[in-house]
């Protein structure tokens, strides 16, 4: 979130999930039934609430702030009729699918300053400019599904 114009001298908020002990980057739990699937296969739903995460304005900076933050959101995938595929043999990776619209709605909060921010509800929110829905393979799975 940016005070004034984009840029990150006026960013004031930057919330994500905490680096995992792994090593991950933007990942959390889903909860069970978290992300369900339209009856046709070509739709899905991805709710989580209450995720804990960060807020650090001044990320990726070696000595950024981390304020502990909550979100909840909430995005919704339909995919077209075009599919797609995008893969790199060189890096092991693939992913195959359905280009989709996505909408998103979400809230976040850092409870420690009394912050709280609302997206648009999700049918008031333009969808992304990209989205597919599919399936994704990387590293090892990707080697066993090519020598199949």
């Amino acid at each position: 979130m940016f005070r004034g114009q984009f840029g990150p001298a006026n960013q004031i908020h930057d919330f994500h999930p905490p680096i995992t002990d792994a090593g991950l980057y933007w990942v959390v739990p889903v909860p069970a039934g978290g992300l369900t699937w339209g009856a046709d296969g070509k739709s899905a739903t991805l709710a989580v609430r209450d995720v804990p995460v960060i807020d650090q304005p001044t990320w990726p900076a070696i000595d950024s702030r981390a304020t502990p933050a909550r979100m909840t959101f909430r995005m919704t995938f339909e995919a077209t009729d075009k599919p797609v595929t995008y893969e790199d043999k060189l890096k092991r990776f693939r992913v195959q699918g359905f280009l989709a619209t996505c909408r998103m709605e979400a809230e976040v909060s850092v409870p420690s300053t009394g912050f709280t921010f609302r997206t648009e509800p999700i049918d008031k929110c333009p969808p992304a400019a990209f989205a597919v829905i599919g399936e994704e393979v990387n590293g090892k799975y990707y080697d066993e599904l090519a020598s199949k």
